[in-house]
């Protein structure tokens, strides 16, 4: 019988040894880890065991880079350009002008403990300094009147190359929300940690708008998308007063103008010295009052919203060194993701450009809606612009189509005791090719009423009918949403990178 314990007690031991979790030695010598998951599915808790109270401090230093070539759609032949078209055929790589942004961020962010796994916090993104400009790509500035070529109306190119943006500076958004620990690995062994959460990011600074840092001397930096004559004044449309801006313009401005509400989630699984983990996030964007996204709810707009932005992305937690009796450990993180933003009316590359255009084409403003006109014997049911309704003005702000992006990151966490740990780490994205300048002429989900239907109807020329094929859209500009005419974006990279620190209590 006691041969049958003892070899009872063996087989125990060994199946128990087997079976060790990551947070016992495996082996003789080998250090034991920190009970915590690792950085992506951590929660700052609160009355867990002696651990009553918990709160952690977040300062970080982030630096941004952004370049791109914006090209344009074009069907004229010129000698002059080499991307022009030939034989009436529409090309769209004809070269505008290389865009370049840096930008510099301090992040911080309050974690305040509630209970097990759950936590609420607060994050407030600072911007230190935002540069954007305009410069030449491959010759275009000394083509300038081809390919930034306006409406018949206009005497000179849409803007001028170079182009310089006004540094912008401010509180770009204070975020609320709260992250909830559904599963947690080191309370139950068995299952995987899974966090998710939200947040609501409120746009507290001014809203950009479109501004010309090399604007004329009788002419404000930044103009309200209503003074079409570039006075500083809303609303000018009888001339300019010499030298004298009673309002000033608006300010640069530095938020996106929106309140957003932004989920997340992530799932890992710590395998000894690996952790490897997937999530998702995705933001949703409702325009504010102030902001020059306008109003959202015109009757002929084909895109009257912020897009929708989503991302999803897989990586690997690699823990090679631990200290669990010191509170210290080494971290490292890869990832690979993709994003994916919907179309909607967005800040583009060329947003200070066309919002602050003097190009008569851009800047008069279009009617909201159509009425019927004074019949005639080659028109009898004619439409015209309702005087009457809603001028529509451009902001800057344009209809930007959909479009992907591929990105890598990698980071590495030290932390160097029980209150405190450092990050640092570099991300690369690669943005697809895609419209800037989008919007459609017609709105095809209103018909039936030929005196509201503007240009977009066409007569049967064997019947003489007339068919409604929707309603005007006020937000299309020929000039640069035509087919033919457009602006789009290629060859867009982003870096980032960013070190921070954090304070544990």
């Amino acid at each position: 019988m006691a041969r049958g314990g003892a070899a009872l007690a063996a087989l125990i031991t060994a199946f128990g040894a087997r079976s060790a979790w990551a947070d016992e030695p495996y082996k003789l010598g080998e250090p034991r880890v920190l009970s915590e998951p690792g950085e992506v599915t951590q929660v700052v808790d609160a009355f867990d065991g002696e651990d009553l109270f918990d709160l952690h401090l977040t300062v970080g230093y982030q630096y941004s880079w952004k370049n791109a070539h914006i090209r344009r759609e074009t069907t004229i032949a010129n000698a002059q350009n080499p991307q022009a078209s030939t034989g009436l055929f529409t090309a769209s790589n004809m070269n505008v002008a290389t865009y370049e942004e840096n930008t510099s961020r301090l992040n911080t962010r309050i974690d305040i403990g509630l209970y097990h796994d759950i936590a609420v916090f607060l994050r407030l993104a600072i911007i230190l300094s935002n540069d954007r400009k305009l410069t030449d790509l491959s010759g275009s500035a000394a083509v300038q009147n081809i390919v930034l070529m306006g409406g018949p109306a206009d005497s000179g190119p849409i803007f001028s190359l170079p182009f310089n943006s006004p540094q912008r500076s401010g509180i770009e958004y204070l975020a609320i929300g709260a992250d909830f620990g559904f599963m947690n690995q080191f309370r139950d062994k068995t299952k995987p940690s899974w966090i998710a959460g939200f947040e609501v990011r409120l746009g507290l600074g001014e809203p950009m708008h479109a501004c010309n840092a090399d604007h004329a001397a009788n002419q404000p930096e930044c103009a309200y998308p209503s003074d079409v004559n570039r006075s500083g004044v809303a609303g000018d449309t009888v001339g300019i007063e010499e030298g004298i801006f009673p309002n000033g313009g608006p300010k640069p401005g530095v938020t996106r103008g929106t309140t957003g509400l932004e989920l997340h989630s992530t799932i890992s699984k710590r395998i000894k010295y690996i952790e490897p983990y997937s999530g998702f996030r995705t933001l949703f964007e409702f325009p504010q009052d102030k902001s020059d996204f306008g109003v959202t709810d015109l009757k002929g707009s084909l895109v009257n919203h912020p897009p929708l932005q989503g991302w999803v992305f897989a990586g690997l937690q690699i823990i090679p060194w631990e200290q669990r009796e010191q509170f210290q450990r080494v971290t490292f993180d890869a990832r690979v993701g993709a994003s994916y933003r919907s179309e909607g009316r967005d800040y583009s590359e060329l947003f200070d450009a066309l919002g602050s255009s003097n190009a008569s084409s851009v800047r008069r403003p279009q009617f909201a809606s159509f009425k019927a006109g004074t019949p005639t014997a080659t028109d009898p049911y004619p439409s015209v612009a309702d005087t009457g309704s809603q001028r529509v003005y451009t902001t800057g702000i344009t209809d930007v189509s959909a479009h992907v992006a591929m990105n890598t990151q990698i980071s590495v966490t030290w932390q160097a005791g029980e209150y405190i740990k450092f990050t640092a780490g570099g991300s690369y994205s690669r943005v697809q090719s895609h419209i800037i300048t989008a919007d459609q002429p017609c709105n095809p989900d209103f018909t039936g009423d030929l005196s509201q239907s503007g240009a977009c109807r066409y007569v049967n020329t064997d019947t003489g009918g007339i068919t409604q094929t929707g309603i005007p859209n006020p937000n299309y500009r020929p000039t640069i949403d035509a087919v033919g005419r457009r602006f789009k974006v290629d060859d867009t990279n982003l870096w980032d990178a960013w070190v921070m620190g954090i304070v544990m209590f």
